[in-house]
């Protein structure tokens, strides 16, 4: 038998780890392959690689999982002998309507690696094989569940990435398991089904994190809260600094609230800033909507170990819209709440429903309403309305376009001291779709577009127009031409450049105007200092510009505080 393992991924930079252990598992198989694919490829031209064998199996998620079916439809109409095996979390829970479909022939459900390689040798006599979904010839189901785990202790010699041309390495994100399970019983997450946490060998762990450290750049951990054993994670933070190279950067999910004082300790001191990169699932900073959805979290806890390792590593935070009990005003609160700690990216994702979780079978509680085809995302319940969920939308669009990228960081630091940050994003949100479709527009047009809305709904604020022409004229590489502020003359700007370090002066261009805030303080505090600078942005055609300001003798007008609310309108 020739038999294919593969996947659609979402992105090319991603990466698929379990067909590589699936693989490195069962390599003595002569007629087993295995090949990653996109989700944005053609499909014609996927199905014409895969209809050349004899059982193609592919890895199914949530963001692949119509788009797999899609392409398995077309291998059978190339080759109607060619079968079709699934596996992975999308078809491991409420799996009967997608076996029915014709063009699916087997399902594995959960754990993969016992039921892949007795489906291997079993061939092609597999119906009795446990955890395997198959089909009679009249389309009867067979389906025979064993609940026994797989002995992690086998992968001690398999080496994953080593199939891999090193070379190709270094442009993906790259990812590594040390364990299974997870202790929490969060009731919209997949990982609640499995309580038990069980460690791969330790030998596996640390081989395969030392060559990707050796060719690959970007590495994350699959674990769902690596931090749950202090000694475990100690250990592997001291291999990472024995061994890591400078351009090399880890990815945790870590639940803060539990972060052992040792481990805050060791990265304080002996963790350079950059290296580590933590995402923090906070979802909600309300606890009795943690509660209902059987999550316990400290939110003050949480906050003061993002706040004390801020400067060490870079937070990624996520935030959950639609759990139950949770208000539109409650979602404000908790947003602007995050938001303050100024993480460099902030997740706003949408309640999900996926296959198998608490949350999905217990619907009708909270009147959730939720779309029944991938990603089953909610559209309404009892607390929040469409409408409501529509303007938060809103608010993750402008998210998205101006302090993840990061276009407006200044702006919207600015923004958060003075305002409700949701309100502006709110609203920033309206005012854009307005004029252009989200996706479908130049840079430029995001900042004339936030530059229009600024002078629109604030025009008594003479900061935010400086502020929105600062965070422009910082993002490029080559000399801009400036949305609004005048340059200052060229015996003042002559000034500035010269008291720069002439060294660094060789071949850049200059831009030099007038604001009335410290940039310096609002980039290394958080904090927004009013008063009268000049401004050099030095441009060295290699990397976005460096920022150089310096005070004026005679002091900016005070801003006087205010509170403003405001709709897309």
């Amino acid at each position: 038998m020739t038999i294919l393992l593969t996947t659609l991924n979402a992105k090319y930079i991603h990466t698929n780890l379990a067909i590589r252990l699936l693989y490195g598992l069962n390599s003595d198989w002569p007629g087993l392959a295995w090949k990653e694919f996109t989700i944005n490829q053609d499909r014609d031209e996927i199905a014409r690689y895969c209809a050349d064998f004899q059982v193609v199996a592919f890895s199914c998620y949530i963001w692949n999982i119509t788009q797999t079916l899609e392409t398995a439809r077309k291998i059978k109409a190339l080759n109607p002998q060619t079968q079709i095996l699934l596996g992975g979390p999308e078809v491991s829970y409420d799996w009967q309507e997608v076996i029915a479909r014709p063009e699916v022939d087997y399902i594995i459900t959960g754990e993969g690696e016992t039921p892949f390689r007795e489906f291997l040798y079993a061939w092609p006599n597999v119906d009795h094989l446990a955890n395997l979904a198959s089909k009679t010839p009249s389309g009867e189901v067979r389906y025979v569940s064993d609940p026994a785990i797989f002995d992690l202790s086998l992968y001690r010699d398999i080496r994953p990435w080593q199939n891999d041309p090193p070379e190709t390495l270094a442009g993906k994100v790259l990812y590594v398991e040390t364990s299974r399970g997870c202790p929490y019983k969060c009731e919209f997450c997949l990982a609640s089904l499995d309580n038990k946490v069980r460690y791969l060998p330790d030998e596996h762990i640390k081989s395969s994190l030392l060559y990707l450290m050796q060719h690959g750049k970007v590495i994350k951990f699959l674990d769902r809260t690596f931090n749950i054993k202090r000694d475990f994670t100690l250990d592997i933070f001291r291999f990472i600094l024995e061994h890591h190279r400078p351009e090399n950067v880890f990815q945790f999910e870590i639940t803060a609230d539990i972060l052992h004082p040792d481990i805050v300790r060791f990265i304080e001191e002996n963790v350079p800033p950059g290296l580590f990169r933590f995402e923090i699932g906070i979802q909600s900073v309300n606890a009795r909507v943690n509660l209902e959805v059987s999550r316990k979290q400290n939110f003050d806890k949480t906050k003061g170990i993002i706040q004390a390792l801020q400067h060490k590593v870079e937070m990624h935070l996520d935030l959950i819209v639609g759990l139950p009990l949770e208000t539109l005003p409650d979602i404000r609160h908790g947003f602007e709440e995050v938001f303050r700690l100024f993480a460099p990216e902030l997740q706003l994702g949408f309640l999900k429903f996926l296959k198998g979780t608490p949350v999905r079978e217990k619907y009708e509680q909270h009147g959730f309403v939720f779309d029944p085809e991938p990603p089953y995302e909610v559209i309404k319940s009892n607390y929040l309305s469409q409408a409501e969920l529509d303007r938060i939308r809103l608010v993750e669009h402008a998210l998205e376009m101006y302090w993840n990228k990061p276009r407006a960081i200044r702006t919207l630091k600015y923004v958060t001291e003075r305002y409700s940050i949701f309100d502006f994003l709110e609203g920033l949100g309206g005012w854009f779709v307005q004029a252009f479709p989200f996706h479908q527009y130049t840079q430029a047009q995001a900042y004339e577009r936030l530059l229009s809305f600024v002078q629109h709904q604030f025009p008594e604020d003479p900061f935010l127009p400086q502020l929105v022409e600062l965070d422009y004229c910082s993002q490029h590489k080559s000399r801009p031409k400036p949305l609004l502020l005048p340059e200052l003359d060229s015996e003042v700007k002559a000034d500035l450049i010269a008291a720069l370090q002439p060294n660094c002066l060789a071949k850049a261009r200059f831009l030099a105007f007038k604001v009335g805030f410290d940039p310096n303080i609002m980039d290394v505090e958080n904090r927004f200092e009013p008063g009268e600078f000049q401004v050099l942005l030095v441009y060295e055609g290699q990397r976005i510009c460096t920022l150089k300001a310096m005070a004026n003798p005679r002091s900016f007008p005070d801003f006087v505080n205010q509170t403003k609310s405001f709709s897309a309108h």
